[in-house]
């Protein structure tokens, strides 16, 4: 199983890097990446900062377009092209191809994180920030933590409908999963029980993805704490599991004649 799992995130992967989008948006990063280097000598000594909040945005927001865009078509341009029908032809369980699909498209993520990364560290050290080229790392891991969430969602919607349905769907739980806790807070202060009741579910059952922010701390030269990203780790591994398993389930009842 393993090794089936192996091949089929492996040729995920490959098909990932073969779609243009991916291209397009690494090299629109990292000329955002190369502005804010000028955008920063526009203000005096706020170098690094602007480098640092614009990259790393940067890499958040078109990490989850790709996360989305590209995880909603996994499974359907699969079904689509009746591709299926000779995969599970071999002894290949639905189970299977749903975790390498998602581990092929989080290799795919990674991959981009890392270049995109990396553009922003050499851009830190451009401006002499050579603290601060290494201290965004833990930032970065945040980041990719957050995207393997989204992209749980975004296959795991796949799974039972259509693409563009699925990436709005992934797009609205990404939106409540950043603003989850501000909502809570909200009906708290407005002191409506149904209010109360209704964002408590939400925040319960929605990915908390404020867990992974660390952005603006990460400008201001803040290193991320170990237990944060232990925390954050833990937490995503948990909800990734849930995602993916609910995912099976929902994908092996599908009848594909």
């Amino acid at each position: 199983m393993l090794q089936n799992i192996f091949v089929i995130a492996k040729n995920t992967f490959r098909e990932a890097v073969r779609d243009r989008i991916l291209y397009n948006l690494i090299l629109f990063v990292l000329l955002i990446t190369a502005s804010a280097i000028f955008l920063g000598e526009l203000a005096a000594g706020q170098e690094s900062r602007v480098i640092v909040n614009l990259g790393l945005s940067s890499i958040l927001l078109f990490g989850t377009f790709i996360a989305i865009f590209v995880g909603v078509s996994l499974v359907w341009k699969e079904i689509e092209k009746r591709t299926v029908y000779s995969i599970f032809s071999k002894p290949i369980a639905r189970g299977t191809f749903i975790v390498g699909k998602y581990l092929g498209l989080c290799l795919t993520l990674l991959v981009n994180v890392l270049i995109m990364g990396s553009g922003i560290s050499l851009a830190l050290l451009y401006v002499c920030s050579g603290g601060l080229a290494w201290s965004i790392w833990g930032a970065i891991l945040l980041i990719f933590l957050e995207l393997t969430i989204v992209t749980a969602v975004a296959i795991m919607f796949s799974s039972f409908s259509t693409p563009a349905l699925s990436a709005l769907l992934t797009f609205f739980v990404f939106l409540i999963g950043h603003f989850s806790s501000s909502l809570l807070d909200l009906a708290k202060g407005l002191g409506s029980k149904f209010a109360i009741s209704f964002f408590t579910a939400v925040y319960a059952i929605m990915p908390n993805l404020s867990n992974f922010s660390f952005i603006a701390n990460t400008a201001n030269g803040n290193v991320t704490p170990a237990t944060m990203l232990g925390g954050a780790a833990a937490y995503a591994l948990a909800y990734n599991v849930v995602l993916i398993t609910v995912t099976v389930m929902i994908f092996s009842r599908r009848n594909f004649k």
